[in-house]
C-alpha cells in the first residue's frame, strides 16, 4: 500500500457531475481510499449549508469550505474566517441597487436576493410558466440547491464566509470587481450554469492553499502527502500548493496546464482511476 496520504477533492465539477450528483465510481473510491488508511478532505468553495447529506454520508475526514474560510476537522471548526459586517452591508445595497441576482453563504445557510430564486428557476427548469416540461422538472426533480435557499430574511449578517451572484445585465464584472476592489477577492464562478461573468466575492488573502497549509500544521503532517484533486481555476493556488496535482478530464484549460496529470471526467469515472492508479485503493 502507498504510504499514507492526505488527499483534498474538489466539489463541483469534480466530485460532483454538472447535476450535482456524486457518481457512484467517485464515492467508492473515497470510501476504499479511507479505509486503506488514507485521509479524505473535501476543499469546495461551498459552504457549510450546501455541503448536502447525500455527500457527507459518504463519509470524509473534514471540511476545507467557502473557498479556504473555514476548516473543519471531523466535527471541530479548526479555524473561520468571516466577512465583516461593514461589507457585507456595502455589499447587499450595491447589488440591489444594480439589480444583481445573489445569495450570501453562511455555515448556518444559503440567504437569497429577491429575484434570485425565479431567475435560478429558469436555468435550471426551463419556463415553468409555460412549458409543461419545465414545471414537471421542478415538480418531480427538485434542484437541491434551489430547495436550500432561504428568502425574505435579513441580508445583513454577521456570518457570511462569501457571496456569489449570477451574470449581470446593468453592471459588468469588471466594475463589480473595481466596486469591491478593498473589501473582496471577486472572482469569476465556477457553476456554468451561472453565466460567464457570474461571479463570487470572498475574503481577501482566503484561499484553499492557506486552509491546507494549516491543516496539515494541526495533524502534523507533511505537504510531500498531499494530493489534489480539481477542475476549476479556484483549485489553482491548492495545485500549486500540493504534491501530486490531478486535473478532472473536464477541468478548465488553465488548470490542465499547471496540473501533474489529467484523469477522465467525473463521469467516467476520473476519481475512481486515478485512486487505483496512485494504489490508494
Amino acid at each position: 500500500m502507498a504510504d499514507r496520504k492526505i488527499i483534498f477533492i474538489d466539489v463541483d465539477g469534480t466530485l460532483c457531475n454538472d447535476n450535482g450528483l456524486v457518481p457512484e465510481s467517485a464515492a467508492i473510491a473515497v470510501k476504499a481510499a479511507r479505509k486503506n488508511g488514507h485521509l479524505v478532505y473535501l476543499c469546495t468553495g461551498r459552504s457549510k449549508a450546501e455541503i448536502f447529506d447525500y455527500i457527507m454520508d459518504i463519509g470524509f475526514d473534514g471540511i476545507i469550505g467557502a473557498g479556504g474560510g473555514f476548516v473543519e476537522v471531523g466535527d471541530e471548526m479548526l479555524y473561520h474566517k468571516k466577512v465583516s459586517e461593514e461589507n457585507v452591508r456595502h455589499l447587499v445595497d450595491f447589488f440591489n441597487e444594480y439589480n444583481v441576482n445573489f445569495y450570501i453563504e453562511s455555515n448556518g445557510g444559503l440567504y437569497a436576493s429577491k429575484n434570485l430564486i425565479p431567475e435560478l428557476e429558469k436555468i435550471i427548469y426551463g419556463d415553468i410558466e409555460n412549458d409543461p416540461e419545465a414545471k414537471y422538472k421542478k415538480d418531480n426533480n427538485p434542484n437541491h440547491f434551489i430547495e436550500c435557499l432561504i428568502t425574505e430574511r435579513n441580508l445583513y449578517r454577521n456570518d457570511v464566509n462569501k457571496a456569489c451572484f449570477l451574470e449581470p445585465k446593468d453592471v459588468s464584472f469588471q466594475q463589480i470587481k473595481e466596486e469591491f476592489k478593498n473589501e473582496f477577492e471577486v472572482i469569476h464562478c465556477t457553476v456554468p450554469a451561472f453565466g460567464d461573468d457570474s461571479g463570487e466575492l470572498g475574503v481577501p488573502d482566503v484561499h484553499k492553499a492557506t486552509a491546507i497549509e494549516i491543516l496539515l500544521k494541526h495533524l502534523n503532517m507533511d505537504a510531500k502527502d498531499t494530493i489534489a484533486i480539481g477542475d476549476g481555476m479556484n483549485d489553482v493556488e491548492m495545485f500549486e500548493f500540493c504534491e501530486l496535482t490531478i486535473a478532472m478530464g473536464n477541468a478548465k484549460q488553465g488548470l490542465k496546464e499547471i496540473s501533474d496529470e489529467i484523469t477522465d471526467t467525473h463521469d467516467e469515472g476520473g476519481i475512481y482511476n486515478s485512486f487505483k492508479k496512485h494504489g490508494l485503493i
